[in-house]
């Protein structure tokens, strides 16, 4: 050893013992460092720790330490922190529970036979103990992790079964975990636990890096605990312990929101769930969840085809579709002009091979099953574009061409009966531009749907306006890209109060704002537009992860919140499109620039304030799309 570690005044110190330069020496002292560290009592034990730690969160996969025996250690730590208070209140060994736990976390990521070898040496039971709360939320977010990554592997999980209890107590958390950080944590400030607040920022950082980082972890916690019961919800066994309705209610709710995007959460765990028979038939009785898939299949969420994925299964489920059909057909006949949704291929393709056989199951389930004329309607028009499309491959371009032609006379028929004032007349315009347009003319289809939405969106019609905004989104190249059809539906679904969904739009579509070349588009100086900052702070303020908890606690106490900004539920947005300018390429106001009588005040107020045609509808010219 050299000089410095001579002088130690710790025997055994383990950073000295890290220093030893002789392989077999070195291990030895390691070894018996691990054994003998839970039963010592010396000031200064979190700092060894807190080094495991970081090895371990920078070489989760080096044996070394798991060979030496360093899961027993952390076992035992956990154990004594959870048995012996006074140790626990002494110097800073409340952190130490907190460093084991995330230890075997690390240790058991990637590898199985480090898991194997952590369920050996007794992780479980103390994890368990963490779980349930013995300590505070901070413990349980780190066990709830490494439990997750035991039950991962085929080896460990029966293991993690075991134990009855874990699944209920995962459950629970789940649907509580937020009101309790919340409660516990971000509402006082002054009454934070110093070392949560040094565990949430290592020391950086004030009131709001701390808030900051609670919501973070809040919805880590949330995530995780779904996560583990995605690993019981694989084993039909255990789907009647998670599908009660009350918990499959709130899935849809339960989303890693902006801190934690890479999570698929709720949408996650029922795509599990529906993926197996058992679980179909609980999720097809909850008429809420199945609103929810439709709403996150017709979304820019990344999680959409998840929710797809669902509704499949449940349509081609004969003991379910006639239950979900009539809400679940129409979200996905939006969707049936998608090319490739991520990694699935002919996505559009699927959705329209399924019908046949679901109007089967839905005609056959009861003699008083029959499709309503609504979609019997959109059934017929989806099947009659295919049947379009092929016959279209084998006509003349020169025919072609007339059809763009006249689907382009009957578009601007209907920007003229748009800028009088005649907004449902420039629907029909637009549906009928839509008939004579050719299939493969994806550009003019996008702006002819995109159009159309804004018309139902002043006719105060959002379902349809989401219909015709994801249908041009599908049709788009890249799919959900289209920033005009993304503003647009993030309106329509501000005004049924979908914050989640509104929000995801809103943000994509400032994100395509500043890719646009069109100069209607283009963020002037970097700057977001007003109205598109307007929305994506209400909504915000509405898919706040903790609105829920404030709300049912009176609100957010403490400088932590800004103000009362997430506190109040206060609407400040407008209604705008788009675009600030209708200056089209000619130089004109393709919308005019007339006050149509329907703009007045008087007539403009109603529930939902209308988008008005001056602030911002750029009818796209179907030619000459400059966004794309």
């Amino acid at each position: 050893m050299d000089k410095a570690s001579q002088d130690c005044p710790y025997p055994g110190c383990f950073f000295c013992v890290m220093k030893e330069g002789n392989p077999n020496k070195r291990r030895a002292s390691i070894l018996k460092f691990f054994r003998e560290l839970p039963s010592q009592d010396d000031d200064g034990q979190v700092l060894p720790i807190s080094g495991l730690w970081n090895t371990a969160m920078a070489h989760p996969n080096d044996p070394e330490f798991i060979e030496l025996g360093i899961f027993e250690c952390m076992a035992a730590l956990i154990w004594k922190g959870l048995k012996n208070r006074r140790w626990l209140s002494h110097d800073q060994n409340i952190y130490i529970p907190y460093y084991a736990a995330h230890i075997i976390g690390s240790y058991t990521m990637n590898m199985e036979e480090f898991a194997e070898t952590a369920v050996h040496a007794g992780v479980i039971p103390p994890l368990v103990e963490l779980l349930r709360g013995r300590l505070t939320w901070v413990e349980q977010r780190v066990a709830v992790r490494a439990l997750g990554h035991l039950a991962t592997y085929s080896s460990t999980f029966p293991s993690v079964a075991s134990h009855g209890e874990i699944l209920e107590l995962s459950i629970q958390l789940a649907m509580s975990c937020l009101e309790i950080v919340y409660t516990h944590f971000y509402q006082f400030v002054d009454r934070r636990l110093s070392y949560h607040c040094d565990l949430l920022t290592r020391g950086m950082g004030g009131v709001e890096m701390e808030s900051r980082k609670a919501e973070e972890w809040a919805s880590q916690l949330q995530c995780w605990s779904l996560q583990l019961i995605n690993c019981f919800a694989f084993k039909p066994e255990f789907l009647p312990s998670i599908c009660k309705p009350e918990f499959l209610s709130k899935l849809p709710g339960m989303w890693g929101g902006l801190v934690n995007e890479n999570s698929p959460a709720g949408i996650g765990l029922l795509r599990t769930i529906c993926h197996h028979k058992l679980g179909r038939g609980p999720v097809a009785n909850c008429p809420g969840v199945i609103d929810a898939l439709c709403n996150i299949a017709r979304s820019s969420d990344d999680w959409q085809y998840m929710a797809v994925d669902c509704l499949l299964w449940l349509l081609q489920d004969p003991s379910t579709c006639h239950k979900v059909f009539e809400k679940a057909v129409p979200a996905l006949l939006d969707l049936s002009e998608i090319t490739n949704l991520g990694d699935h291929k002919k996505f559009g393709d699927t959705i329209v091979n399924v019908l046949p056989e679901c109007v089967g199951h839905f005609t056959s389930a009861s003699s008083r099953n029959s499709l309503t004329d609504r979609i019997k309607e959109q059934i017929e028009e989806v099947l009659g574009d295919r049947q379009r499309l092929k016959s279209e491959k084998n006509m003349p371009k020169e025919d072609l061409h007339i059809k763009q032609a006249a689907a382009l006379v009957v578009k601007l028929e209907g920007n003229s009966l748009f800028s009088a004032g005649n907004i449902a007349g420039a629907a029909t315009k637009y549906s009928e531009a839509l008939s004579l347009c050719p299939m493969r003319s994806k550009k003019e289809r996008v702006v002819l749907y995109s159009n159309r939405a804004q018309c139902h969106l002043l006719l105060q019609q959002p379902l349809v306006a989401i219909s015709d905004s994801t249908r041009a989104l599908s049709l788009h190249n890249p799919v959900n890209r289209h920033a005009k059809s993304l503003w647009r539906r993030a309106q329509a679904y501000d005004m049924l109060g979908l914050g989640k969904e509104s929000l995801l739009d809103a943000i994509l579509f400032i994100n395509e704002c500043s890719q646009s070349n069109d100069p209607d588009l283009s963020l002037r100086q970097n700057k977001v537009p007003d109205y598109a900052e307007r929305l994506v702070k209400k909504q915000m303020r509405g898919a706040w992860l903790f609105r829920e908890a404030a709300l049912k606690h009176g609100g957010v106490q403490g400088e932590a919140d800004g103000g009362d900004i997430y506190g109040q539920d206060t609407d400040d947005s407008e209604w705008e499109t788009a675009s600030e300018s209708e200056i089209g390429d000619d130089g004109k106001d393709e919308t005019g620039d007339q006050d149509c009588d329907w703009k007045n005040d008087d007539e403009r107020r109603s529930k939902y304030e209308r988008p008005s045609i001056k602030e911002g509808l750029f009818m796209d010219s179907p030619i000459d799309e400059n966004c794309q």
